[in-house]
């Protein structure tokens, strides 16, 4: 299903029938909002990915098949104003037609899927960085505020990943691009093209301006294997997210299909895949444990530099080496129950009693990475 009709006359280049622009069509909208709501009864947020920037930045076939492309709609709209085969202009305000073809589409998603709670907007996945884009997304967020004012709930907005081809100086510039928006949340890209991005080994500490999802296919460590095998998105990068204050999502790659060597070649070690999903689950039933809202990523407090905090009340600590980590509790009055997990094994050991008021010593009771969770009684 796409959201426009298929009417006709003529066929697209997919063999169907042209779309009419100008009829939504509401078989889409049917399914869109089943979707979201069979997602919510199990407790599955969904990000509604509202457009798309790939097609408009990559070979003119893919950008053949846009049903904004002039061979593919009965209205005579032709997205790429300027004939250059990449049709920007989609994302843009060139095109008033397709201006008010975007708002009538976005309207009626708002409408269809308002009253459930489990949802998230996401502008558009990957479009290329431009200010006319930015500029763009930017006031597609405002119009979609203005609008859902009207309606009995309002929905986070977001905006994610611009692509910049060019050097760091422009990557960090399209992320900055995010974070100086006025979206809910963001998603960011990486900014060194390689195994050594912050975002893949190290990540930065969250600022808490805004929500931030760090998305395993945004930055460089699903593909690192092609740099270092040691590099991948595993078990260790979603912890280090989770600490350093982020929302991690991950897109696995497993293909079984595949050879183990062109798997390891990608990236996607299947081991380190297996490690991953598990703790995205493992993070999660910490992240239900603590009173996530009042912790904030404190690395100071913590020799493993990794320390998701409340001060005084709860602590989870990561050690990407294991062994021994110094903790400041300084902030707790009393004593301090410790849990050990092995995120490798998934098992957790109570750890015993600390006092609180001043800095602490942990030692790991196994080999490998650790993690320590500490909570005031």
């Amino acid at each position: 299903h796409h959201p426009w009709k298929r009417t006709g006359p003529g066929l697209a280049v997919d063999g169907l029938p042209k779309f009419d622009l100008k009829q939504l069509d509401p078989a889409y909208f049917v399914r869109l909002r089943q979707r979201v709501d069979a997602a919510g009864k199990r407790g599955i947020y969904v990000a509604i990915m509202l457009f798309e920037g790939i097609c408009f930045r990559s070979a003119a076939s893919v950008w053949a098949g846009h049903p904004v492309h002039p061979a593919n709609n009965i209205n005579g709209i032709n997205g790429d104003a300027d004939g250059d085969g990449k049709a920007l202009e989609v994302q843009s305000f060139v095109i008033p037609e397709i201006v008010e073809i975007h708002r009538e589409y976005v309207r009626r998603v708002i409408d269809t899927v308002n009253d459930l709670d489990n949802v998230l907007y996401d502008i558009s996945n990957e479009s290329l960085y431009t200010p006319a884009i930015v500029d763009w997304q930017e006031k597609m967020i405002g119009f979609i505020n203005e609008y859902q004012a009207r309606k009995p709930k309002r929905h986070p907005v977001g905006m994610t990943n611009l692509v910049a081809y060019g050097q760091p100086p422009e990557k960090e510039a399209a992320n900055r691009a995010l974070f100086a928006s006025s979206a809910d949340w963001v998603s960011p890209g990486l900014t060194i093209w390689g195994p050594k991005d912050p975002y893949s080994i190290d990540p930065p500490a969250t600022a808490g301006t805004k929500v931030e999802i760090l998305d395993s296919d945004h930055i460089w460590s699903n593909a690192a294997g092609v740099w270092s095998k040691e590099q991948r998105t595993d078990h260790a990068w979603v912890w280090k997210s989770f600490l350093r204050g982020y929302n991690p999502i991950y897109m696995e790659g497993m293909d079984f299909s595949q050879p183990e060597a062109i798997m390891n070649w990608l990236g996607h070690n299947t081991v380190a895949i297996v490690s991953a999903r598990a703790a995205m689950g493992y993070t999660r039933a910490y992240a239900q444990r603590m009173n996530l809202a009042a912790m904030t990523p404190q690395g100071t407090l913590a020799s493993s530099g990794y320390c998701l905090a409340s001060p005084g009340k709860e602590y989870l600590v990561y050690l990407p080496n294991g062994g021994e980590v110094s903790v400041d509790l300084t902030a707790a009055a009393g004593p301090v129950q410790a849990e050990w997990f092995n995120p490798r094994l998934g098992q957790a050991s109570r750890g015993g009693t600390a006092s609180g008021g001043e800095r602490r010593s942990f030692k790991a009771p196994f080999d490998g990475d650790a993690v320590l969770y500490l909570k005031a009684q």
